[in-house]
């Protein structure tokens, strides 16, 4: 089964590059399965029903979320009935929604999904590899194949994660960065693994936001505006070839494609 993981959507043209290149992607590259981190997706700032309703119908089936999935009010209420929208596990309980989903296909292996946040330089949260280990447990009772968005700022920390998980999940790419890395690899025990999956929205900017109010914040240390940039608009994320059977992955490759066209 070929998985599909797109990088953090952003604003209106990451939604435009997905609605535009996703459709042709799936055909040319026969993907089955789509995850999307779409914290980004609603102006640069969390996600709205509305928006998971166009991802979805872009032909998403699972989305992921990170820091920023509490930006918009509704989101704690979709997040409680919307269980293909998933928030990062490592929130205490009681916390509206769920940071994983097992999705159950007609006559095609099941898949999971897990979402975690990481927390070196980021808002402290549970221990996303002491959950990580009891939720990948839990789930390999229903499937093999098991997919995380590990969502973090640090390097280390997913390389941390991807190594500890190797050979009980799928893949494990990170997001968060917006920048895609080039360390794409299949570890030892067949886990795939990527830093960083890049971001899918306007790459003529600062992680997708207008450059020069960037740049007058550095300068001058006061607020700015950051409204989520226009041009060279792309799409990014791997591609994960994993066999059904045992889960493991076979080979994980980068995707960064440009829209040509409105």
């Amino acid at each position: 089964m070929i998985l599909l993981f797109l990088g953090d959507i952003v604003g209106e043209p990451g939604r435009r590059a997905a609605r535009l290149l996703l459709p042709k992607l799936v055909a040319r590259e026969g993907i089955g399965f789509v995850v999307a981190n779409g914290e980004n997706s609603a102006g640069g700032n969390g996600i709205t029903a509305t928006i998971a309703t166009e991802l979805f119908s872009y032909g998403v089936d699972v989305i992921t979320t990170g820091d920023h999935v509490w930006d918009q009010k509704e989101t704690a209420a979709l997040l409680a009935k919307e269980p293909r929208l998933l928030r990062p596990g490592n929130y205490p309980v009681g916390v509206p929604g769920s940071g994983s989903i097992v999705v159950e296909r007609s006559g095609q292996p099941s898949v999971a999904v897990l979402n975690f946040q990481a927390r070196t330089f980021m808002p402290s949260i549970e221990n996303p590899f002491t959950l990580a280990i009891v939720e990948v447990e839990r789930i390999r009772a229903f499937t093999p194949i098991i997919f995380m968005d590990f969502h973090g700022e640090a390097t280390s920390e997913k390389i941390a994660m991807g190594r500890m998980l190797d050979g009980k999940v799928s893949a494990v790419v990170g997001t968060h960065t917006h920048v895609q890395t080039a360390d794409e690899q299949v570890f030892p025990g067949g886990t795939a693994y990527l830093t960083d999956a890049g971001f899918t929205g306007p790459h003529d900017s600062v992680l997708g936001r207008e450059v020069a109010p960037v740049i007058r914040r550095f300068l001058t240390n006061q607020p700015q505006r950051f409204e989520v940039a226009s041009g060279w608009i792309r799409l990014q994320g791997a591609l994960i070839d994993i066999d059904e059977t045992t889960g493991r992955a076979r080979s994980i490759r980068r995707v960064s494609e440009a829209l040509t066209e409105n």
